[in-house]
């Protein structure tokens, strides 16, 4: 998982929201939130998504892996676009990949680093994967350098470190709220 932006304010809506990062100074143009099933995505869309995960997990920390896992089919995706996209992360139906629902391949893009973007993005896949399946609790696969990031999102450590694809990782879960 990319390194997480910090510190905006976020509006959600049913399928597209703008947001607008606090900035001290930097010039950023609003992300609109895009939400959809995978069915709804665009060729275009799904090309652009499986390009952004690939510079961030496989490019950007030399982790050559199977990125298209045959789970984006019965995924929702969340993607932030600023015009491009700059933050993406799937949210994933119980009995997928866990027992519980989860959230995965959380990517913010370079442009879109250290402004809060990624706190952005876990704030909007929370609510909507509330609003998906209201009660349960999340659970998520995490790069093991991001747990106090994930932290701050309510999920704590259920797993002993494991390595996976050469990083290191740790199971997280948030409890049904």
């Amino acid at each position: 998982m990319a390194a997480p932006g910090e510190g905006d304010d976020a509006q959600s809506g049913p399928e597209m929201s703008v947001v607008v990062p606090a900035q001290a100074g930097i010039q950023f143009p609003p992300i609109a939130w895009r939400f959809a099933r995978f069915d709804e995505l665009s060729p275009r869309e799904v090309h652009d998504i499986f390009r952004a995960r690939a510079a961030v997990f496989v490019v950007e920390q030399t982790c050559a892996f199977q990125d298209v896992d045959g789970a984006d089919p019965a995924c929702w995706h969340l993607i932030g676009l600023a015009p491009e996209i700059v933050a993406y992360c799937r949210l994933v139906p119980p009995g997928v990949k866990y027992r519980e629902p989860s959230i995965g391949r959380v990517v913010t893009l370079p442009p879109a680093r250290g402004i809060g973007a990624g706190r952005t993005l876990m704030r909007e896949a929370i609510v909507r994967a509330q609003a998906l399946w209201p009660g349960q609790p999340l659970r998520i696969g995490a790069q093991m350098y991001l747990k106090d990031f994930y932290g701050e999102f309510g999920f704590a450590q259920s797993s002993a470190p494991y390595d996976e694809d050469g990083i290191m990782h740790i199971e997280m879960i948030r409890e049904a709220r």
